[in-house]
């Protein structure tokens, strides 16, 4: 379940450097602050990855969750907004007229 992310994705499971984070389960719930080990112990027991939301959080914010469904439906909810933005575009004509 590792994935090896870009500069522009979230840090998860072993890429995650802190040694221990806030750790949010996989329905929303608070599970409190554990050690990196047992947060990542508990997103492979749930089947999911462990991803890093806050980085900046004091402890960071982490979160089990299938990190490839998450990208996906990220990607998807871009394309749309593009997909809009370029048919707002259409929208508008200009016109000149001369004497």
């Amino acid at each position: 379940m590792f994935c090896i992310a870009s500069n522009k994705d979230l840090f998860i499971n072993e890429q995650i450097r802190a040694k221990e984070v806030m750790v949010i389960g996989p329905n929303g719930e608070q599970l409190g602050t554990k050690n990196i080990n047992d947060a990542r112990t508990l997103a492979s027991y749930a089947g999911f990855d462990l991803v890093m939301i806050n980085p900046n959080g004091n402890p960071p914010v982490c979160k089990i969750m299938d990190y490839n469904k998450f990208r996906y439906e990220k990607q998807k909810k871009q394309k749309e907004a593009l997909k809009n933005q370029r048919a707002n575009n259409h929208d508008m004509k200009e016109y000149q007229f001369s004497v």
